[in-house]
């Protein structure tokens, strides 16, 4: 069961991210195929890279140290899963469905999860490159101790969305709807579509940093 949000002291609502208890596993040597619903599995050390598996259904299961490059994702379900040192160049998981998930230590560079939909999702000490959710649905995530080159959030509809302690190179909010999006104590060296940005909680030390991008975006002049 979810538990009930709460606030921090600006009034921003903070993402409620359940905890994760697996069953016994038992462990598979990754016989997979293209909308396979998968229960109660461990993947230990799998190569799963070039595989097609569209469509597919994890429940209580939990990856350690598996290789997705250009693994064909597309609309896959994982639900109360657990992900350590996940590898992949290229992940691609676009319109893919996440709930209940947690993922530490992941080492990936193109991720494709546009028209995502997550709920409940927990990303922490990852090194991520470009990230593409753009038309996706947060709700109720948090991405700690991440390095981000690239956060793309363009026309997402994200609530309860924090980034605690992210280095992100560029944020791009192009028409996105945020509710209660906390990027305080985060670093970012740019951020792309402003008005997006309406819904956020940002710190002071950000502010001074956005200074000048918003007085640009309204026109203003500086002297």
């Amino acid at each position: 069961m979810a538990k009930p949000s709460t606030r921090t002291g600006s009034g921003t609502r903070k993402a409620s991210i359940d905890r994760i208890t697996l069953p016994e596993l038992a462990d598979d040597g990754a016989r997979l195929r293209p909308g396979d619903i998968r229960d109660t599995e461990r993947y230990t050390g799998a190569n799963l890279d070039g595989r097609d598996l569209t469509g597919i259904s994890f429940r209580e299961c939990e990856f350690v140290g598996v290789s997705l490059h250009e693994t064909k994702l597309r609309g896959a379900s994982f639900s109360e899963c657990l992900a350590t040192d996940l590898h992949a160049p290229v992940f691609s998981a676009p319109r893919s469905n996440w709930r209940d998930v947690r993922i530490d230590h992941a080492r990936l560079g193109s991720v494709e999860a546009y028209e995502a939909i997550m709920h409940s999702v927990h990303i922490d000490g990852s090194k991520l490159d470009f990230v593409n959710l753009r038309n996706a649905t947060l709700t109720d995530v948090l991405l700690s101790n991440c390095i981000i080159d690239e956060l793309d959030l363009g026309s997402a509809t994200v609530q309860r969305l924090e980034l605690p302690n992210c280095r992100i190179t560029t944020l791009d909010v192009g028409g996105a709807k945020l509710k209660d999006v906390d990027l305080r104590g985060s670093d970012f060296s740019a951020i792309h579509g402003l008005d997006g940005l309406r819904g956020a909680t940002i710190d002071d030390a950000q502010l001074s940093l956005l200074a000048p991008l918003l007085a640009a975006h309204l026109g203003l002049r500086v002297e």
